[in-house]
């Protein structure tokens, strides 16, 4: 099953999205699977054929400041939460879609669960996959630094960022293969780099997480949780707490994964998520 590769023009904002849609129209919601930092939707490629191939189609977009999506001037993009929640409504009206299943994971991915809470009628089910969840998240320190005066300034032009950040945070090697692909945008401008440290000097961790736990109190559409269980940068304990209020919730561990689960653990993800989406409403 292919993923097509695509890209189109939303207001003033240029989006890249990768896309696998099953052989046979389908009437099930799509899937929208939004990446972390610093990744790419590249990350969901070993995801999206196994779903496409079950019948579901995938859609998974590049942020905006993030791979091959626009990397605006922060003059013309705030890289704020707001920002982006404003963005990805647009992408997702674009695209005409009215329901969805979401898939969230990492930093940024917060701004996923936001946009959930804004749009709870949009979303079918939610999953969500190492992503901040608790007003006691800190944000990393190898993530907090690129969004620092002068410090961010040099380390987000450096392309080894991707190499240090993903691999520190999974705790495995990331193959050459995909390191060429992570690493690509801040070989090919400074324009990312920049737009990376916007995006972390702005993502406003506290408010954020103070709006996701009062709002998920009140939050009813079927959930599902797969966490890393070696993710150094996002205690179990926090979403363990965070699963306890939610009203219709299923908490799966993944003991060997990391923050980044998806990217190398593609088929144990596809497997819950299959099952979930499948699962009849209680």
């Amino acid at each position: 099953m292919s993923i097509q590769e695509n890209s189109i023009q939303v207001g003033s904002l240029q989006w890249f999205y990768r896309e696998a849609s099953p052989v046979n129209p389908s009437t099930k919601p799509p899937l929208l699977l939004l990446h972390g930092l610093p990744s790419q939707s590249y990350s969901w490629s070993a995801l999206m054929p196994d779903l496409a191939e079950k019948g579901f189609r995938a859609i998974a977009p590049d942020w905006i400041g993030a791979g091959l999506s626009a990397k605006p001037d922060r003059r013309e993009f705030a890289y704020t939460p707001d920002a982006f929640i404003k963005a990805l409504a647009e992408f997702i009206q674009h695209l005409q879609i009215e329901r969805f299943y979401l898939v969230v994971q990492g930093f940024l991915g917060s701004v996923g669960l936001q946009y959930a809470l804004r749009y709870p009628d949009q979303v079918e089910r939610l999953a969500i996959l190492n992503t901040p969840v608790s007003s006691a998240t800190q944000l990393p320190w190898k993530i907090k630094q690129l969004g620092l005066p002068f410090i961010g300034d040099m380390l987000t032009q450096d392309p080894l960022l991707v190499d240090r950040t993903l691999e520190g945070g999974s705790r495995y090697r990331v193959s050459d293969k995909d390191l060429d692909v992570y690493r690509r945008p801040f070989l090919t401008s400074s324009d990312a780099g920049r737009s990376l440290l916007m995006t972390v000097k702005n993502l406003q961790l506290k408010p954020s997480m103070a709006e996701i736990e009062a709002g998920f109190r009140n939050w009813n559409q079927p959930t599902l949780i797969l966490w890393g269980i070696k993710d150094p940068w996002l205690p179990f304990v926090q979403v363990q707490e965070f699963a306890k209020m939610l009203k219709n919730v299923e908490l799966v561990q993944l003991e060997e994964a990391g923050h980044y689960p998806q990217d190398h653990w593609s088929e144990k993800i596809s497997n819950n998520l299959l099952l979930f989406l499948r699962r009849q409403p209680v």
